[in-house]
């Protein structure tokens, strides 16, 4: 069994996760020495992101005296098929100190396919000097299906307070559920040219046009202002594997640029590829 990742295992990096599921993948993908080889591996991000879910989690802590927690908040999210196991809640994209009293964490989490989303179970290893924390409600929302669901809570996850648990199962609020046309995957290869200050560290969106006035959100490439810097260099390829509205079948235009800012933002860009996953996998 060959288990591909090319991913980061970091806080700072990537998604923040430090743990990933990975998915067996046919062994062509690993042989090095195989004819195909470039192929296999511009195919493989696509092939991971059609066996997984990426499901973005908002955490939003009560408006209350000491509400926020300093502890590790974890979660497990339960499926019709299979649960994700244990995910420790480290990379908040909203706030570097998270978890605080009237504030919102948004947090990416991916995982194999666990079906339709039944319940969480989410709570805290009560470390640190304020560890009680008072859970107001989380929402999910996973593009690939189309679905975003709310599951409230309005309880303190404390041992001095309400019944004392430091965990809770929660299930959702079926009035609250969303339903919406499901995301799909593309891959986005940037071309940045090679030309004296073509590189820049500014923050790269695009925008999918397709046919009958469909268009996606503006989507940013990078996550954070780390990968800004990482990528978009001089001469070089950039690759992202990217959840967007579904288009259709032919893209007439894209809409690509920056939001300026900084130094080093002007940006030479030589070309864009892009992929995109049809429904039948391939």
């Amino acid at each position: 069994y060959y288990f591909p990742c090319q991913r980061w295992l970091a806080v700072e990096e990537d998604d923040g996760q430090i743990v990933r599921e990975l998915v067996p993948v046919d062994e062509a993908f690993v042989k090095k020495d195989s004819e195909n080889d470039g192929q296999s591996l511009a195919t493989l991000g696509l092939e991971q992101k059609a066996k997984s879910t990426t499901y973005i989690v908002k955490v939003k802590t009560g408006d209350k005296k000491n509400a926020g927690t300093d502890a590790n908040v974890f979660i497990t999210l339960y499926g019709s098929k299979d649960d994700t196991g244990i995910i420790s809640l480290k990379a908040s994209k909203s706030n570097k100190n998270k978890f605080e009293r009237g504030k919102l964490d948004e947090f990416t989490v991916e995982s194999v396919d666990i079906g339709d989303l039944k319940k969480i179970k989410i709570g805290h290893d009560n470390k640190g000097s304020s560890n009680g924390w008072f859970l107001e409600w989380v929402e999910i929302d996973a593009p690939s299906l189309g679905r975003c669901l709310k599951f409230p809570s309005g309880r303190w996850l404390d041992k001095s307070e309400d019944d004392g648990a430091i965990e809770r199962i929660i299930f959702p609020a079926e009035l609250q559920t969303k339903e919406y046309t499901p995301f799909v995957p593309y891959e986005i290869t940037v071309y940045t040219s090679d030309i004296f200050g073509a590189g820049t560290d500014a923050d790269v969106f695009i925008v999918l046009y397709g046919a009958d006035g469909i268009c996606t959100q503006q989507k940013s490439l990078c996550l954070n202002k780390r990968e800004q810097r990482m990528y978009f260099e001089r001469n070089s390829v950039n690759q992202f594997i990217v959840e967007l509205e579904d288009v259709g079948d032919i893209i007439e235009k894209i809409r690509i640029g920056h939001k300026g800012g900084g130094l080093n933002s002007g940006w030479h860009l030589d070309r864009v590829a892009i992929r995109r996953l049809l429904p039948n996998g391939k």
